[in-house]
Parts: structure tokens; C-alpha cells; sequence
């Protein structure tokens, strides 16, 4: 056999993005971030396999970290006793530039930080968007989804 050398833009890997939906819905998004995520071998499996869950996953700041809480990451199948737990919090890797911003925005009354899109990474990393947001009133959601209805319309009639 010859040896070959083998680097991470030849090997194949599946591209994951998966959005948080609710996320825009629910909260205006004032600044956003990229962070990566500290894993363990099943937990990016399973990612990889897009069996991640959203619903009401938010970031917080433990010991001057930010951790993301209540993202459900589904067992690897194929894991054997040392498969993870699927709702542990996950630190998140971001620089201390943006995580010095983040802790002085936060001191705002009504701000919080959520995820909006998880990804994978040319190199095969798990990245996620994280957005500084703000929670919609009931009028400001009426408003986005009429926008949302117009938009559609437009589209079907053709402008």
C-alpha cells in the first residue's frame, strides 16, 4: 500500500446546520456571536447526526466562563457505557474580547444570550451562533409575523 498523507480538507465531513427557529421569534437579536463548543468524541457524533434540541437552551457565566444550559445533545447510538449525558452544560470558546462586551451588556435590565445556529466548521468543528437578545412584547411578535405574511405574499405574486 502507499502511503499517503491525508489532511482534514480532503477527508469528507458531513456539514450540520441546525437553527434555532423559535430563537428570531421570540427575542430581537442585538449583537451576534461565534463560539466553539467543548465536546466530548459522542457528543460531536451525535451532532453530526443532527440530533440536537433547542427548546429553551440559554447561555450563562459560571467562574467568568460562558456555558451554554438545556442544549439536549441525543445519546450516540453506537456509544457504549461511556456515552454522555445528554443535558450537561457545555463550556463555550469564545475570545475575552467579546466575552468582556458580553458581561457589560448583560448588566442591562431584560438582555439574555441564547443560541440561534449550531454548525460544523470546514475543519469539522462544532461552532455555534450565540445572540445578545432581547425579549419580544406580544405586539412586536404580531408585527414579525405580518411581515413574515407580506413577505410570502410578494413572493407568490412575483415583485
Amino acid at each position: 500500500m502507499a502511503n499517503k498523507e491525508f489532511n482534514m480538507s480532503e477527508k469528507i465531513v458531513k456539514k450540520v446546520d441546525i437553527r434555532n427557529r423559535r430563537a428570531s421569534f421570540e427575542y430581537f437579536f442585538l449583537e451576534e456571536f461565534t463560539a466553539g463548543m467543548a465536546l466530548t468524541g459522542t457528543e460531536i457524533k451525535s451532532i453530526r447526526q443532527g440530533k440536537v434540541n433547542f427548546q429553551d437552551a440559554y447561555c450563562l457565566f459560571m467562574d467568568g466562563e460562558l456555558f451554554i444550559r438545556s442544549l439536549h445533545i441525543s445519546p450516540y447510538t453506537e456509544g457504549t457505557h461511556y456515552n454522555h449525558d445528554p443535558m450537561r452544560d457545555r463550556k463555550l470558546l469564545i475570545t475575552k474580547r467579546e466575552k468582556k462586551r458580553l458581561t457589560e451588556n448583560l448588566k442591562d435590565q431584560g438582555l439574555t444570550i441564547i443560541p440561534v445556529r449550531l454548525f460544523t466548521s470546514e475543519r469539522g468543528f462544532a461552532k455555534l451562533h450565540i445572540a445578545l437578545a432581547k425579549g419580544k412584547k406580544l405586539y412586536d411578535k404580531r408585527d414579525s409575523i405580518k411581515e413574515k405574511d407580506i413577505k410570502r405574499e410578494n413572493e407568490r405574486i412575483g415583485y
